[in-house]
């Protein structure tokens, strides 16, 4: 597997830190990655290396405001501003892999973005898989934190928030906690606006399943306590049937990808890459 670092400036100045990973022989697709709220793209090194062994590039990068990327910390100007990083890092793996299919992954705040993405973007791609998105925490937000969240929104947008994951419910292997824990380029923040519009943007994803324009693979843990479970699968039952292969985790936790079973979980992935390809 080969693995290159490199920054790109977006639209509005920021510095964004990307990677990409690849397999050493014939590539047969191209993934674009969008991580979770708070963490970063390096902790998907071992999903990579997993898809390089299956013929499949991953092209990552942190989201601004995370990991090696620029902006305050867990602080996004609009969902506008995110749609055109997304382009950028979908045109990177474009631009490497010419003549490639792509598709768009996310996880989580990732998983969120990805589906808004592909609901609104109009994305030429070949198709979407999405871990465990952010459509709604799994407890509901305090009433007090969220009226302050409105009143933020406009008047102090960039206001930081403690973000309220969950650690302890990543995942059943308590290793990946205490490394969660010790990365320091994780944070707990997220802003008064990403917080809001992430909320409201979970709606509008649900509200519009049934136009979902692409093949998704969709995943989630039915013992997730970071995301709200239900909310995924009243996605799932709204797509259109042609489009969407839905499965659940009977008893996993919120990082499928970094649970025990995980070698599980990525050969369903890459099996339903490969039956898409055909």
């Amino acid at each position: 597997m080969q693995h290159t670092e490199y920054f790109w400036e977006t639209e509005d100045n920021v510095k964004l830190f990307g990677q990409e990973w690849k397999p050493e022989g014939k590539i047969k697709g191209a993934i674009a990655l969008v991580h979770g709220l708070g963490e970063h793209s390096g902790r998907y090194e071992y999903v990579a290396s997993t898809l390089a062994a299956k013929g499949y590039s991953l092209t990552a990068f942190d989201l601004r405001g995370h990991g090696k990327s620029e902006g305050k910390r867990g602080h996004s100007p609009s969902y506008a501003a995110l749609m055109a990083d997304i382009t950028q890092n979908i045109n990177l793996a474009k631009d490497h892999f010419q003549d490639t299919p792509v598709f768009l992954y996310g996880h989580s705040l990732g998983g969120n973005l990805t589906l808004y993405y592909c609901l609104t973007q109009n994305p030429g791609l070949s198709g979407a898989i999405v871990t465990a998105p952010g459509l709604g925490t799994a407890a509901p937000v305090p009433a007090v934190k969220l009226a302050l969240g409105k009143v933020l929104y406009n008047l102090l947008p960039a206001t930081q928030m403690e973000n309220g994951l969950d650690r302890s419910g990543l995942s059943r292997d308590p290793e990946v906690e205490r490394k969660y824990a010790a990365d320091p380029l994780v944070h707990s923040k997220i802003s008064a606006r990403w917080a809001l519009d992430l909320i409201n943007n979970g709606s509008y994803i649900v509200d519009h399943a049934s136009e979902f324009p692409l093949p998704l693979l969709l995943m989630q843990g039915t013992a997730d306590r970071v995301v709200n479970p239900a909310l995924t699968k009243t996605f799932a039952n709204a797509a259109p049937l042609s489009k969407i292969t839905y499965k659940e985790w009977e008893g996993f936790y919120h990082e499928l990808h970094n649970e025990p079973e995980k070698e599980k979980v990525l050969k369903f992935m890459t099996d339903w890459l490969d039956q898409e390809l055909k």
